[in-house]
């Protein structure tokens, strides 16, 4: 593991550590299934119905595991490598008693055979962590069954380059779509100056149809998948992109 990757990983170990007072609150918010958001459901309604076995790398604190169980998977292996990230996890879908198990691994390099998965399940903060997508992509690719299918929703490459004010929505100056990466702001989740990599909406799923997935659907939302703090920016207010979700295929 590379020196960022390593001190990206300290970082989160440090923010999962600190939501350690808040567990029974963020228990009862993931007993509702609220995060996994209605254009999620829809894209995924038909995929659920067949109870697959989901994998969802970078599965953090886990909620989302627990509404993918609610909605309808067998089983979620939730793969993170932030152990305390892993262990909270554990112990929410425990308490839960949902169809849930645990790993600790790095994306890539996913200690999970080939096409172990019938849905690969991602995002929420996924890619800001990949230092090379064409990496990513063929490591989510591995994970597909044939004919299984891979889906992720995350922010929306554009969605970091936006100001917080409440007026108008700004472009910020220290940052540029065509960046390489850029510094975790101090006062932004997880703080601690994590490095966060930039990638476009074109390099993402280039790199997915590269890897051998059948792209089914691209979607782009005005609303972002979080809020820090509940925040109402004028970039959020329908107007510029914040998110995205993209359903892929793996060919028989």
């Amino acid at each position: 593991m590379d020196e960022t990757t390593l001190a990206n990983r300290a970082a989160w170990d440090r923010a999962y550590q600190g939501q350690t007072p808040f567990h029974d609150e963020m228990l009862a918010h993931a007993a509702t299934g609220a995060t996994l958001v209605p254009s999620e459901r829809t894209l995924l309604r038909d995929i659920l119905a067949t109870h697959p076995t989901v994998v969802h790398p970078q599965s953090g604190n886990g909620q989302d595991d627990i509404a993918l169980s609610q909605a309808g998977a067998r089983l979620v292996i939730g793969v993170d490598y932030s152990l305390p990230a892993v262990r909270a996890a554990r112990s929410r879908a425990d308490a839960l008693g949902v169809a849930c198990r645990y790993v600790v691994g790095t994306v890539p390099a996913v200690p999970l055979p080939d096409g172990c998965a019938d849905l690969v399940y991602t995002g929420k903060g996924a890619l800001i962590w990949m230092p090379d997508i064409g990496a990513w992509a063929a490591e989510m690719a591995r994970l597909v069954r044939p004919g299984g299918h891979f889906f992720i929703h995350d922010g929306h490459p554009a969605t970091d380059l936006w100001t917080w004010d409440l007026d108008e929505p700004r472009v910020r100056p220290d940052r540029s779509y065509f960046g390489r990466s850029f510094v975790c702001d101090d006062d932004s989740f997880p703080a601690g100056g994590a490095v966060m990599w930039q990638w476009t909406l074109g390099g993402i799923v280039t790199a997915l149809s590269r890897s051998g997935l059948q792209i089914l659907s691209l979607e782009e939302y005005a609303e972002p998948f979080w809020r820090m703090g509940g925040i109402d920016a004028a970039a959020f207010r329908g107007r510029l992109p914040n998110a995205f979700a993209l359903l892929a295929r793996r060919p028989e």
